[in-house]
């Protein structure tokens, strides 16, 4: 009987429904499991439920700083997994936020690059 390895899950926020639809494509694709959001508030609450192993966040949702604030709100439950925030090329970066005060371990820029967001999981959670 095989047994079966626990996937890593990946979850990932994103008002995007497209975005968020080929974002899961990719990492499913990559072997991983996927849970996904659509807000900020929703995010938390399936971060509780699903317990990820890595966070991929979009900086900009409808509300503004709706991904800063996920981010601090996670980041206040304790311990977490690497967060990755999404940013579209041309978003101003608020340059009043800074990166590490905010716990990111990186940025990723959209449009996503498949190979790249594959790598960087595949690096995180070895």
């Amino acid at each position: 009987m095989k047994q079966k390895t626990k996937k890593h899950v990946i979850l990932c926020v994103d008002d995007d429904k497209d975005f968020l639809d080929s974002l899961k494509l990719i990492i499913e694709g990559g072997g991983y499991a996927v849970a996904t959001a659509s807000s900020g508030e929703e995010g938390l609450k399936k971060y509780k439920e699903t317990k990820p192993s890595l966070i991929i966040v979009d900086l900009m949702m409808e509300e503004i700083d709706s991904g800063v604030h996920f981010v601090r709100d996670i980041h206040a439950l304790g311990s977490t997994p690497p967060v990755y925030m999404l940013s579209s090329v041309g978003d101003n970066m608020n340059t009043n936020i800074s990166f590490a005060e905010l716990g990111l371990t990186g940025l990723l820029q959209k449009p996503i690059d498949p190979d790249k967001l594959l790598s960087v999981l595949k690096a995180q959670l070895k």
